[in-house]
């Protein structure tokens, strides 16, 4: 099996930018789970404004619609560059970058990360040090949700569900909840939602 790179991800979702940013994408896609995640804050002392990251924002600008009506200044990072095209003309105050995030320095520290069915396209050897990476760019009590195959071992695999080729990778359960305690954080909550499909999301919260 070839593990497709980021190029190839971005080319895949340059594609499909168009129908994320339509009518036809279901807008309330994963924003219930957001709001579950969200609860897990606590007011910010001193009135600080509170930063937030959705990693694979695409072009429907939801996520980020939600971060900016709950107070956070947002930012967006994709590697579709098609997608962030969109993204930068749907909300043009709102810093999207065009970037791949395993090599993209962060350029600060976060509250709240989204990577809503995101992060899974990267390559497996990749993806525990991404998660270590995004979970370290927390701040104390920070809270992050993310998307991931819920298996109980690692897997990888592509297939053409979206049309496009794509690649998926998964840590599984167990490896990612190791991880989460490694770097500081616990596991607030674990959901199947799209049973009987492994789609699964967490919400880890830095301590």
């Amino acid at each position: 099996m070839r593990r497709l790179t980021p190029h190839d991800t971005g080319a895949g979702y340059d594609g499909l930018a168009a129908l994320w940013d339509s009518d036809a994408f279901p807008r309330d896609n994963g924003i219930a789970a957001h709001r579950r995640a969200l609860a897990f804050l606590t007011p910010p002392e001193g009135g600080r404004q509170r930063r937030a990251l959705d990693v694979g924002c695409g072009s429907s600008g939801r996520i980020i619609d939600l971060l900016l009506a709950e107070g956070f200044t947002a930012e967006g990072v994709d590697v579709s560059a098609r997608m962030v095209d969109l993204a930068r003309h749907r909300h043009p105050d709102v810093m999207i970058h065009l970037a791949d995030v395993c090599a993209w320095p962060l350029p600060h520290r976060y509250d709240f990360i989204s990577a809503w069915d995101s992060i899974w396209h990267v390559p497996l050897p990749a993806q525990e040090p991404l998660l270590r990476k995004l979970l370290g760019a927390l701040t104390p009590g920070g809270v992050c949700i993310f998307t991931l195959g819920g298996l109980d071992t690692p897997e990888e695999k592509t297939d053409s569900a979206m049309g496009p080729l794509m690649y998926y990778a998964t840590l599984g359960i167990p490896r990612t909840l190791a991880v989460l305690a490694e770097v500081g954080c616990v596991c607030r909550h674990l959901e199947y939602d799209q049973l009987p499909e492994p789609h699964a999301y967490l919400i880890a919260q830095r301590l």
